[in-house]
């Protein structure tokens, strides 16, 4: 659904909808938002407790009002309902990210060295209820050897 609703607004030019300060552009990666309730780091031992969501960066020039055009527009297209497709904004502030290649169960030891690299500037990992571990998925693992997928992990960070 975010893809169908992400070219949707890419497309859009070539109909009659404008976006006011449209140019063309490539759709980024899917990104995930991951948390687990009560915890204060990702427990990777428990996946089953993750929450998460879904999302896909638009240009700044993207407001809500066109995706909800797109939103519409998909659902008529493709005569599938995208009504669950929101638009969010979320304010990450301060925050430290590394590229992790490797299976996804490897990822704690790339979250380590981000803790250390962090600690050694002077900030604080601060994975809250409203700040997330943050991912960016740029290997597609349907086509790529778990070893060789690279994803980008966020932390949230505050100065000590």
């Amino acid at each position: 659904m975010l893809y169908g609703e992400a070219y949707t607004l890419k497309m859009s030019y070539k109909g009659p909808h404008r976006i006011d300060g449209f140019f063309e552009y490539v759709v980024p990666p899917l990104e995930g938002l991951w948390w687990q309730d009560g915890a204060q780091r990702v427990d990777y031992a428990h996946k089953e407790d993750f929450g998460w969501i879904s999302l896909n960066r638009l240009p700044d020039f993207i407001q809500r009002s066109d995706v909800e055009w797109a939103i519409g527009e998909a659902t008529r297209k493709k005569k599938l309902d995208y009504s669950p497709v929101e638009f969010l904004t979320y304010d990450e502030g301060l925050w430290v990210q590394c590229m992790h290649v490797g299976g996804y169960d490897d990822e704690p030891a790339t979250i380590q060295a981000m803790d250390a690299f962090a600690q050694e500037q002077g900030y604080a990992d601060s994975i809250t209820a409203d700040r997330y571990h943050h991912k960016i998925y740029l290997s597609d693992p349907s086509k790529c050897d778990p070893a060789k997928l690279k994803t980008v992990i966020r932390h949230p960070v505050i100065r000590q």
